[in-house]
């Protein structure tokens, strides 16, 4: 019932929406009092706006009074918590920390330009880029020297490929892409988001067979060579099988590889089961458990021979010849294509992708300059001079200090609207954030952590400025400081308070009783099924009370010639079906023994006395005699060859068959004859009227009655009917504990009401007042 009372809480919360910060003025105007504690009428007027805009009827009398009162309740528990300093306590400093970081988030960013980089992402998408490149490899933090070099590099390169010389063996020779040795830097075809941005912005605005200039990324300089554009060609699914053969694998064992997957795609030819040539001979095991599938893929995500390979089928169910990859061999079965989906299908996928993606970048640099110009962030050129100036060839082995009384720590080193940030505040940040250094000067890895504490001062600047810049977080901020609250003084007062006192909740039942009341009610059986014949056949078995079980399959116990003693292997299985014997009353046996035609003479003796033995065996594993009835069969018609000992033995067993009285049974078994999963539907319980629409269509009088409705034939068994009368506690209670709760809230109200008496400012209320 607790989940109950939770979405009653969230439906509270809800109304309350977003809750005002403390720091009211006192001079705005109050709508209501909660003992000393104003409520302002424009924080009211924001919560009720929000959560009511567009209904017809906000701002009646009515509607803003109702939701005046339950805004009020809400302020008086999140009152209460506070004065108890459960917003003192470190689980809740921590908790509203961790909201504050996530609610904070869409305000340091440039939506605007996120929503350019979405979209730009997307028109992208709808066309893919064959292009080679060469690196020129390059660190993120290189020093201004090694930078300069690397581009020249670059710039050479290019002017060599224009000058006539072969862009793939140039990159072969110099390309810092391991790769580019065997695919001469050739990277396939590829679409947005499947390259760092830079790389990507350079190879969509190069014609085809042109050069870039150098293009700068995490990794170096590029240059790239735009071989081809083409219109997307979408995502497809497709299921594998796969023959391992990696290259290097020893001409015999690559040959072998080849004929396997050869015999493998004839079978496929032949029409045999996909799934089980997937589940015996495919050697990539992760789809191998799911028929070969494998998840949609576009352009740039697979191996280029197994993509080709893929998109070149056209059909449902088509198959390629089997193709080669440093994978090995695969054979690839079409499972579904498609374009690429609606923008706005997209959209929220390509954001997040745009987050995480080398674009985020632009977002950050302007974000930067904006939060740095209405910040007003001012910067001491002559103070930096000096902090830069004690950088030491330390910082590149990463153990470098400064001398802490050193007078010109103190000066400051920039502003942010108008805080001040000293000299001694960056050196102290850049003793703890350096990091060991390969290359570069140490001049300019404390310039590189110089630009890293500006940027970092002023993101923290704007995070713990929010509340008073933007009203709307300021808010939310304060929705889940008080919704925090709210529900660890609820889960004390109301929910588990109603789940764990037992005396009061039945107390409470015991003093509301006439709450709790069975209408009329019939004792019935309600069977319908699809048509006549079925309905008879229901009817047949109904007359019988024992239905065969389908749920469980019970295999024969077989025995030497003219014996009757239980084997081991018998004795094992009569076991496991003792225990679901004794598991479950309403189940019985039959065991049948049986006998082949050696044991002619003594069939009936022979069988007859296999059925004791099994059944003597479940009694001894303690299942009652009465769930067990044993037969003789004799000698009955033959499992086996019976001119053969395997054929023989089949024929000397005993057989089983399982009833129970559940009507449950009775329907699965008719539904598997029929082949109609919902051929017959049974229920048998107490109803009440509005229950069952066909039993509310007869007399309530016990009584066999047969009725047509909705195209299905009924037949109705009431065997009694109940006058009115009340229920007991274990019938409605998860209906009682919901209904204490709500009683338990009430009352806690009332007192709160009493400790912080509510004064309403109805000039302020009429003040809201539309209509």
């Amino acid at each position: 019932m607790r989940s109950n009372s939770l979405l009653v809480a969230a439906a509270a919360m809800l109304l309350a929406g977003c809750t005002a910060t403390k720091k009211n003025d006192k001079q705005e105007p109050v709508i209501t009092m909660l003992g000393s504690q104003p409520v302002s009428t424009s924080e009211f007027r924001y919560v009720y706006e929000k959560n009511n805009n567009g209904n017809e009827d906000a701002y009646t009398r009515e509607s803003i009074n109702d939701y005046l009162n339950l805004y009020t309740n809400f302020k008086l528990k999140v009152l209460e918590a506070e004065s108890r300093g459960l917003d003192t306590t470190t689980a809740f400093k921590r908790e509203l920390a961790g909201y504050k970081e996530q609610l904070a988030q869409p305000y340091l960013t440039e939506k605007s330009v996120t929503d350019q980089l979405v979209k730009e992402a997307y028109e992208r998408m709808q066309q893919e880029v064959n292009a080679s490149h060469i690196l020129i490899s390059v660190a993120p933090d290189a020093s201004p020297e090694d930078t300069l070099a690397a581009y020249n590099r670059a710039l050479d390169l290019r002017k060599r490929v224009l000058a006539g010389e072969d862009f793939g063996k140039l990159a072969a020779a110099n390309s810092g892409d391991p790769s580019a040795t065997d695919n001469k830097g050739n990277l396939g075809y590829f679409t947005a988001l499947q390259m760092v941005y830079p790389f990507e912005n350079a190879a969509y605005r190069t014609p085809v067979g042109e050069i870039s200039m150098p293009v700068r990324t995490r990794f170096g300089y590029h240059l790239i060579k735009v071989e081809d554009k083409r219109p997307a060609r979408g995502e497809v699914r497709v299921a594998h099988i796969m023959v391992r053969a990696t290259p290097g694998l020893p001409a015999a064992d690559s040959l072998a590889a080849k004929r396997r997957v050869d015999a493998i795609y004839k079978r496929v030819q032949q029409n045999e089961n996909w799934d089980k040539l997937v589940s015996e001979f495919s050697e990539d095991a992760n789809s191998a458990k799911v028929g070969g599938e494998l998840p949609w893929f576009s352009t740039g995500r697979m191996i280029p021979s197994f993509e080709d390979a893929a998109f070149a089928l056209q059909n449902k169910g088509e198959v390629a010849k089997p193709v080669l990859t440093p994978y090995g061999w695969h054979i690839i079965k079409l499972l579904e294509k498609r374009g690429l989906p609606p923008y706005e299908e997209m959209e929220q996928y390509l954001r997040s992708k745009v987050s995480k993606d080398s674009r985020s970048e632009l977002n950050k640099t302007a974000f930067l300059k904006r939060i740095k110009a209405e910040n007003n962030f001012s910067e001491n050129a002559e103070a930096k001079a000096t902090a830069l100036a004690k950088a030491t060839d330390e910082l590149l082995q990463g153990t470098w200090t400064y001398d802490e009384t050193d007078k010109g720590l103190k000066q400051t080193l920039f502003t942010i609207q108008g805080k001040q940030y000293t000299v001694e505040d960056f050196l102290k940040y850049a003793k703890e954030a350096q990091r060991p250094r390969t290359s570069g000067t140490a001049t300019h890895a404390l310039n590189l952590l110089y630009d890293a504490y500006v940027d970092q001062s002023l993101v923290d600047y704007e995070k713990a400025n929010l509340e008073n810049k933007y009203n709307d977080y300021r808010m939310l901020v304060q929705e889940y400081h008080d919704g925090i609250l709210l529900f660890q003084l609820m889960d004390e007062k109301v929910w588990s308070k109603a789940v764990e006192d037992s005396v009061g909740l039945k107390n409470y039942f015991e003093q509301n009783r006439e709450k709790y009341k069975w209408g009329p009610r019939a004792q019935a059986v309600v069977i319908s099924a699809a048509n006549k014949e079925l309905l008879q056949k229901t009817q047949e078995q109904l007359d019988k009370r024992r239905y065969p079980v389908s749920f469980a399959k019970l295999t024969d116990i077989l025995f030497e010639q003219n014996k009757a003693e239980l084997t081991k292997e018998g004795t094992a299985k009569l076991s496991e079906l003792a225990e679901l014997l004794k598991g479950n009353e309403t189940l019985t046996l039959d065991v049948n023994g049986h006998a082949d035609a050696r044991e002619a003479a003594a069939a009936k003796n022979i069988a007859g006395e296999r059925a004791k033995a099994a059944t003597a065996y479940l009694i001894q594993q303690g299942v009652p005699a009465a769930q067990l009835q044993t037969n003789s069969r004799g000698k009955t018609q033959q499992v086996g060859p019976d001119n053969t000992e395997t054929g023989r033995r089949r024929n000397r067993r005993v057989s089983f068959a399982l009833y129970t009285t559940e009507l449950g049974a009775l329907a699965d078994y008719l539904n598997a004859q029929s082949g109609n999963p919902l051929g017959v539907q049974i229920t048998k319980k107490k109803f009440q009227q509005g229950d069952n629409k066909a039993l509310d269509a007869v007399e309530w009088k016990a009584g066999t009655y047969t009725l047509q409705q909705n195209g299905r034939e009924y037949l109705i068994i009431i065997s009694e009917v109940l006058e009115p009368g009340y229920k007991e506690l274990h019938e409605v209670r998860g209906i009682a504990i919901s209904d204490y709760q709500n009683y338990l809230e009430q009352q806690w109200v009332d007192q709160l009401r009493e400790k912080y008496p509510v004064s309403i400012k109805q000039e302020e209320v009429e003040k809201l007042i539309r209509n």
